[in-house]
């Protein structure tokens, strides 16, 4: 709708709201309505109910609302203007812009990148600002209190003579010292060297072969031995008062996994007291679970029929090994302890004992999901270093 030319100039003048106003008049005015039906009055309201809702929209448009500061953020907050973590703990650049949460160290970002081509279970990286921020996260920072606080854990066994990277430092000295730091933990003190946040833990070089471990050839045997943290040798003894699955007895067997891992025993003919007293061997890896029992019937001429079983979890034991050390150098005494509890198949309580510097424990399990049935195991641990 063409504006008149005397009207020009107040027209550069007038408020956008007015102009509209001004067009819905003139749409009035041109299409015979009779405009006494609309008062000043009315005219103003309606104006301003449109100035109102156009507010409103823009307002609507533009605004975020902020996120409240929780007291974990602001506890974060102070730890990132401490002194120590305004540098990088791995090569003391100044001003880090990244953070890895589940170690609870700041880092700059040369030394992010090689952070972040480890598993995420060994370092997760987060800028200092960022919404990817989990309550977990949060806590797990503060809980171990910054670069200084976990430089004291990671470096406690770090060798004067090996180079720790600087600011300038190239991208491979740098990766071999981050990943010696945190992914082979060779300079952790033996009885914390954590590989998952279940607290299992591994094995590597004595503190004597420390000093020599950023060689290439200590370097590789940990390399070989960052799949495993060593070996479990299951003797299974005996079972008492299996279930029969055959007209008056049954055929048993026992079968245990430890992830893909599986190994068998023999059969025992018609005999639902079977004495077997043999070993299978499993490698245990870094993240490992519990070790499965099943005890099958073996049937000739159809499936093998289910006689029970049974899970024991490992982490008792091979958590007292890795915190006692080398058991060849201690008496014989118990250091460790499964507790039978309603959610387990213990039979009894079951006990982690140095005998004769092995690491043994016995296991008494009621099977699960059967009518009757015990097993009767030995656990030994075997470090990957002997």
């Amino acid at each position: 709708m063409a504006v008149p030319y005397c009207l020009s100039h107040e027209w550069n003048e007038m408020h956008p709201f007015d102009r509209s106003a001004f067009y819905l008049l003139l749409s009035l005015l041109r299409f015979g309505v009779n405009t006494a039906r609309f008062s000043s009055s009315s005219l103003k309201f309606s104006v301003a109910e449109y100035q109102v809702s156009q507010a409103e929209d823009m307002s609507n448009r533009y605004y975020r609302p902020e996120k409240p500061v929780s007291g974990k953020m602001r506890k974060l907050k102070e730890l990132m203007l401490k002194s120590d973590n305004r540098i990088c703990a791995d090569c003391s650049a100044p001003d880090p812009k990244r953070v890895s949460a589940n170690i609870g160290v700041f880092i700059c970002l040369k030394c992010s990148d090689v952070h972040r081509s480890l598993d995420a279970d060994i370092s997760k990286v987060l800028p200092l600002t960022s919404d990817e921020w989990t309550e977990s996260d949060i806590d797990s920072i503060i809980e171990v209190g910054g670069n200084s606080y976990a430089n004291s854990i990671y470096e406690a066994f770090l060798p004067k003579s090996y180079p720790k990277p600087k600011p300038d430092s190239n991208n491979e000295e740098r990766s071999q010292f981050i990943r010696s730091k945190y992914e082979l933990q060779e300079f952790l003190k033996p009885s914390l060297r954590i590989v998952s946040s279940k607290m299992s833990f591994r094995t590597f070089e004595s503190k004597n072969n420390l000093d020599h471990s950023y060689m290439s050839n200590n370097s590789k045997k940990a390399a070989d031995m960052r799949k495993f943290i060593g070996e479990l040798k299951v003797k299974v003894v005996r079972g008492s008062n299996l279930a029969i699955r055959d007209m008056l007895t049954s055929d048993p067997y026992v079968i245990l996994s430890l992830g893909q891992q599986r190994a068998q025993t023999t059969v025992k003919k018609s005999n639902l007291n079977p004495v077997w007293n043999e070993e299978l061997k499993f490698s245990v890896p870094q993240c490992y679970g519990a070790l499965k029992l099943q005890v099958y019937d073996h049937d000739m001429f159809s499936a093998d029929d289910i006689m029970g079983e049974a899970e024991i979890d490992l982490q008792p034991m091979i958590t007292a090994a890795m915190a006692f050390g080398d058991a060849e150098l201690l008496e014989n005494m118990q250091i460790g302890r499964w507790f039978k509890t309603s959610d387990n198949a213990l039979i009894k309580d079951s006990t982690v004992n140095i005998v004769d510097g092995k690491i043994k424990q016995e296991v008494f399990l009621k099977l699960q999901n059967v009518e009757c049935g015990e097993i009767q195991l030995v656990l030994e641990w075997v470090p990957l270093d002997e």
